[in-house]
């Protein structure tokens, strides 16, 4: 079931009514200001079991939880670092996610069997609403089938997980359009595990010494973070990258001449001077800058699926650090690691 909810007004009785289901051990659809979430009551064992199942989800792989603030964080820690102080207190609620030890509140489903637990509290009204009549933490990974395009509009969550959801709260679109930041605060020095809405350098200007620490992780250990596999956020059609919008219109042309049948989904950063796609070439033009583009980029694969591509032409972006977020994406969901 979906319902419409307004983000500037959440109807509270729709919220009791997710609230109902989650304390059933049912699986609530949330949006986020990142993608929309999965999700479960985070202490309750028959829930979180059926996250796995409905993504496909190996179980090694850490859950995040979802809080309201900071207070609400602390039970379910062993400790409160002054770095995880001054990093809420910068960009909570917000697209930040941080991983500490856990402490025994938290099962171990939550955590893949590791030692640490990886929380953060989300930004997106609705979401806060909920939390605050549910009054416990939200494991909420993205709502999608494991190593698929995350969400972010509720008909992805539809297309995707179908009836395994219970209930699908569609607040419309995301407004980042891409995960959450993770940073692990486990060791001297903080490590980005996943790069994500907030930047390096954003972080940098709070904590000072950062590691960039983004890597792939074997599907069978323990991931302290979601989003580490080799391959990820993957539509079904194969991504090729082409050097700039003309390069790749000529190159769909190209594809096109010797396989006149070809569904090709052409995804550029600014509309092609002088050209338009050939016919069987879908053209989506993501933006210019990283935020327009990373709110945009999964869209757009899932309309890629929807359309059939079997194969997408991807204009590449720059190397520029505030683009690693969006390049760690494109080249997971293209299996070419260039982090």
């Amino acid at each position: 079931m979906r319902i419409v909810v307004d983000p500037s007004a959440p109807d509270v009785e729709v919220l009791r009514k997710a609230v109902a289901v989650l304390r059933a051990s049912g699986l609530v659809a949330v949006p986020t200001e990142t993608v929309y979430g999965l999700g479960a009551l985070g202490t309750d064992p028959v829930a979180l079991a059926r996250v796995f199942a409905a993504k496909g989800r190996p179980t090694t792989h850490a859950l995040i939880l979802h809080v309201l603030d900071l207070d609400a964080a602390r039970p379910l820690v062993a400790g409160v670092p002054a770095l995880a102080e001054r990093l809420a207190a910068a960009f909570w609620p917000g697209p930040l996610t941080m991983v500490l030890p856990r402490s025994e509140l938290v099962p171990d489903a939550v955590t893949g069997g590791g030692p640490t637990v990886a929380i953060r509290a989300p930004s997106h009204p609705v979401v806060r609403a909920l939390l605050r009549l549910l009054d416990a933490p939200l494991a909420a990974p993205s709502a999608n089938r494991y190593q698929s395009v995350s969400p972010t509009r509720a008909i992805h969550v539809e297309r995707s997980l179908g009836a395994a959801v219970d209930l699908v709260l569609d607040a419309g679109p995301c407004e980042r359009g891409i995960e959450s930041t993770v940073v692990d605060l486990t060791g001297p020095v903080p490590r980005i595990l996943r790069l994500g809405a907030v930047s390096a350098e954003e972080l940098r200007a709070v904590v000072g010494a950062l590691e960039v620490h983004v890597h792939l992780v074997d599907p069978g250990v323990a991931h302290a973070s979601p989003g580490l596999d080799a391959r990820h956020y993957a539509p079904r059609g194969r991504i090729v990258f082409a050097d700039e919008a003309e390069g790749g219109l000529a190159r769909a042309e190209a594809v096109l001449h010797a396989e006149p049948g070809a569904k090709i989904a052409l995804l550029l950063r600014r509309p092609p001077v002088a050209a338009t796609p050939p016919k069987g070439c879908s053209l989506r033009v993501l933006g210019d800058d990283p935020v327009t583009y990373a709110r945009n980029l999964y869209d757009a694969l899932h309309d890629a699926d929807e359309q059939g591509a079997t194969l997408l032409i991807v204009e590449q972006v720059p190397h520029l650090p505030a683009w690693a977020a969006v390049r760690d994406r494109l080249s997971r969901a293209s299996n070419i690691n260039e982090t």
